[in-house]
């Protein structure tokens, strides 16, 4: 029996110019600058002790679904969001 993973409840905090999530108590980034029209996406941050649960990936689509919902391009000066963006062809519409 397979059980499903939970969810990830992505927000984005605006204030901040990131989105976000905690899990166990810890909290998980993507964060981004705008710049005119294009979404630049600098860092993106898991704990260690949460690595490999898809949490990356989650901050990451939530960024990118912003984006592409807001009109902007997307810069993945982010080594994590890069490589995201070459392992979805659906992304690529985004990149500035």
């Amino acid at each position: 029996m397979q059980t499903q993973a939970m969810p990830i409840p992505v927000q984005h905090n605006t204030s901040q110019r990131r989105f976000e999530c905690r899990v166990e108590g810890m909290l998980c980034v993507a964060d981004y600058r705008l710049n005119d029209d294009v979404m630049h996406m600098t860092h993106t941050e898991v704990p260690p002790a949460l690595g490999g649960r898809g949490i990356a990936a989650a901050l990451v689509a939530a960024a990118l679904e912003y984006a592409r919902t807001a009109h902007l391009k997307v810069n993945p000066a982010c080594s994590y969001v890069r490589l995201y963006m070459q392992r979805h062809p659906e992304t690529q519409s985004l990149q500035a």
